[in-house]
């Protein structure tokens, strides 16, 4: 099955940084996935995908492992149209910029540690690890891809996957 616009995947990534982001999901409470990263298909082999430098587009190509959404999240046309629209504005004109700390907020929240302005600084759109990314866009296209009541934000590349690979 090919994407489609408005699609994501989870995807493996070598080397020391994907290791630093399986640790940092260990922390948050995700249980241990082989997917580190995220991003959303935007059509013509282009990806949207949050980085340490801020949310760019790129090409596709070049990881590992991969899981597409592509069959298994219901999309319409239009819901697909807003999802890239929504992708497109984090990279323009001023990137949405990348926090490590969001790994830190996200493992406090699963801690139930009562630090003041949590909610706020998770749910906070001005920067976005790869999965809040995916999340947050498809949120802007009135697509919610978890219906358990979680916090805007508390979200993983773990817990992208873990919806992609359940039965």
């Amino acid at each position: 099955m090919n994407q489609e616009a408005g699609d994501f995947a989870c995807v493996s990534m070598g080397g020391a940084g994907g290791r630093l982001i399986g640790f940092a999901e260990r922390l948050t409470g995700s249980a241990y996935s082989e997917y580190q990263h995220a991003f959303v298909y935007a059509g013509g082999g282009q990806v949207v995908q949050a980085e340490p430098g801020g949310a760019v587009a790129s090409p596709l190509g070049g990881y590992g492992k991969i899981v597409w959404s592509t069959g298994r999240i219901a999309l319409t046309p239009a819901q697909r149209t807003a999802i890239c629209a929504a992708a497109m504005r984090c990279t323009s004109p001023r990137p949405v910029g990348y926090s490590w700390l969001d790994y830190l907020a996200i493992a406090l929240h699963h801690l139930r540690v009562p630090a003041p302005g949590l909610r706020r600084y998770i749910g906070d759109t001005r920067h976005m690890i790869c999965s809040q990314l995916v999340d947050q866009c498809y949120a802007d296209a009135g697509v919610h891809l978890f219906a358990d009541g979680r916090w805007p934000g508390y979200v993983t590349p773990a817990d992208l996957a873990g919806l992609l690979e359940a039965p």
